[in-house]
């Protein structure tokens, strides 16, 4: 497998990467029985059963772990066949700086195009109109409750003087088109001071503010003017999930009384994007940002997978369904569900073999407990049919306290127990279990150990009769103020017997009940893996279709292309399905359920014209 070294050495430092960064595969991937070649092997077997000769970074590094992180796998057998890896490209620090400029000019173009030039003439398409659009039929469908608007944007925002920014471009069509009053709608960069700040966000609350622009920065924060918003509209979106969540929060908060009496709990949120521009990537970064985000503090990193979601009935839309319709390509929203139902049924899988794990873990556990409380129960049985077979009865059924002690001749029981005191006082067998007397031919032994007290080291004599098991009474401690207790501790001690085997036969029936619950759970199959096999192979047939649509056009399509065929601008209106609250919930952000591309977001295709004269073939950078 000469042509695969190059390879081999590729997967093997990725694959030693991500040992050094997760503990848990760390620990798979030094298993002995699995090796570098063997992964490779099933590597290329994995490839010639698709069909493809062309594969993802994802793809190939995913069945490396795979292979690790399966105990039983089909490996295939060896071939020899040649393999190219496309190097890194490593930008200079030139090439990284045109990167950031094209970056600055791809989100202002993605904003409004008079944010490159001014040159460029309004067009009923671009966000500024359909804002402003939608800016109005809010204040007229909340005008008798004075219901108020955010209006989020980090580029064009106000700057005093005669500059062109696309707040005063929105406020000139809401106050020309639309004859909303001037003083109505504010921006946040008009407050200096704080109490200029304070009466903008008081008038907002009183309802005389109806519209408030401003930045993530300036008006994402420290803004209380949440009494009377209906809707919040993003112009742009931010480069961090807990921005947009900043932005959000503006009005999704307590203490909104219009949205709580008159819009049914919710505000409305509106995310404004172009279709095929730089608005698609940032959904998608902000997407990975907050999956793995929310994954980590919820504890659902088990799979080391993050989970890139779908539409649901609980979450609405998220970033990737907001990628998706950007992109254009329809084939990534079911990419999205494909991947959704895989990442559900692996993480199902891997509950599931956690759970028969468990189960056979505790099965063991359990039987040879089971075992083991058995055989006590007999050696017990054992000694106690021993002992009333040679213990001695008084008159009324009283069993005698017939103890024998080293070094006393006498059977009374009080010079026995003083004989017995004298020994727990002053004996000290060095840890050993040592005989001291007898008890109906059953050992009576003392073992001195060691113990500390407040700080302080003592010697705690125990006494013990010795059977099968050692029996005790009072913990093996005697009764030191009494001479007859102290000399009656042993008979105490054997006459326990039938409540601690009752205690055993107890737990016995326990475990009788749980064994044959743990055998039928250990022993069950998963019954979806042929389920799981066959969407894999779904999504990686997709996953090389999408690759082949993204893939540059040939020739013959580019000329076409060039010849002046031009998509006639269109707009939807996307906003994301309901979710129902309780009436004493904060305003939570609207969800209708209106279809399954959720309305939540407005999306157009690049459509602003420059004016004839003025109007460029292109831009360079």
């Amino acid at each position: 497998m000469k042509g695969t070294d190059h390879f081999k050495r590729t997967i093997q430092m990725y694959l030693e990467q991500r040992a050094e960064e997760d503990t848990l595969f760390a620990k798979k991937y030094r298993n002995p029985a699995k090796n570098i070649d063997e992964c490779v092997t099933h590597i290329l077997n994995y490839v010639q059963k698709n069909g493809c000769s062309g594969f993802t970074d994802g793809e190939i590094f995913g069945q490396a772990i795979h292979y690790y992180e399966e105990n039983e796998i089909e490996v295939g057998k060896p071939m020899a066949c040649q393999v190219v890896v496309n190097h890194v490209v490593e930008l200079t620090e030139e090439e990284k700086a045109k990167m950031l400029i094209a970056t600055d000019y791809a989100r202002k173009m993605a904003l409004d195009m008079r944010m490159i030039d001014p040159n460029y003439e309004d067009h009923p398409d671009n966000k500024a109109s359909h804002c402003a659009k939608m800016i109005a039929e809010y204040y007229q469908k909340y005008d008798a409750q004075k219901g108020t608007q955010f209006v989020f944007s980090d580029l064009g925002t106000y700057q005093p003087g005669d500059g062109w920014n696309v707040y005063s471009e929105i406020k000139r069509k809401l106050t020309e088109d639309y004859g909303i009053p001037p003083s109505e709608v504010r921006f946040i960069q008009e407050c200096k001071t704080d109490k200029a700040r304070k009466a903008v966000i008081d008038a907002m609350n009183a309802g005389t503010v109806r519209v408030l622009f401003g930045s993530t920065s300036m008006l994402g924060t420290g803004v209380n003017a949440q009494k009377r918003c209906v809707a919040i509209l993003h112009l742009d979106t931010p480069w961090r999930p807990s921005d947009l969540q900043q932005r959000d929060g503006r009005g999704v908060r307590a203490g909104n009384e219009i949205a709580k009496h008159f819009a049914g709990n919710n505000v409305d949120v509106i995310i404004y994007a172009v279709e095929k521009s730089l608005d698609s990537y940032k959904f998608n970064l902000l997407h990975c940002k907050q999956t793995f985000i929310s994954q980590l503090k919820s504890g659902a990193m088990g799979a080391r997978t993050i989970d890139e979601g779908a539409m649901d009935e609980k979450s609405g839309m998220n970033f990737s369904e907001y990628m998706a319709l950007l992109s254009g390509n329809t084939d990534l929203l079911d990419k999205a569900k494909l991947e959704k139902r895989i990442a559900s049924l692996e993480g199902e899988r891997k509950s599931f073999n956690k759970g028969r794990r468990d189960s056979e873990f505790k099965l063991e556990s359990k039987t040879a407990e089971l075992r083991n409380n058995t055989a006590v129960i007999d050696a017990m049985t054992e000694d106690w049919n021993r002992f009333l077979s040679v213990a001695q009865t008084d008159r009324e059924g009283n069993r005698l306290n017939i103890i024998k002690v080293d070094g006393v001749d006498s059977t009374d029981e009080k010079v026995i127990g003083k004989r017995l005191q004298e020994i727990a006082k002053n004996a000290t067998t060095g840890g050993l279990y040592t005989q001291v007397g007898e008890l109906y031919g059953f050992p009576i032994k003392v073992v001195s150990e060691r113990i500390l007290k407040e700080g302080l080291e003592f010697t705690d004599n125990r006494f013990v009769v010795e059977g099968n098991y050692k029996y005790t009474y009072n913990n093996g401690h005697l009764a030191m103020a009494d001479p007859l207790a102290a000399a009656r501790n042993f008979l105490n001690a054997l006459e326990r017997i039938p409540s601690i085997i009752d205690q055993y036969k107890t737990k016995n029936e326990v475990l009788e009940r749980e064994i044959p619950q743990l055998q039928e759970i250990a022993g069950k199959v998963w019954k979806k893996e042929e389920e799981l096999k066959q969407l894999k192979s779904e999504l990686a047939a997709l996953d090389r279709k999408i690759q082949l649509e993204l893939a540059p056009p040939t020739p013959e399509v580019a000329e076409k292309e060039n010849e002046g065929q031009q998509v006639k601008p269109e707009a939807e209106d996307v906003r994301n399905r309901q979710a129902q609250y309780s009436e004493n919930a904060p305003p939570q952000i609207r969800n209708p359920s209106e279809s399954i591309i959720p309305n939540h977001t407005i999306t157009g295709h690049p459509g602003l014209y420059a004016k004839e004269e003025t109007r460029f073939k292109g831009l360079k950078i």
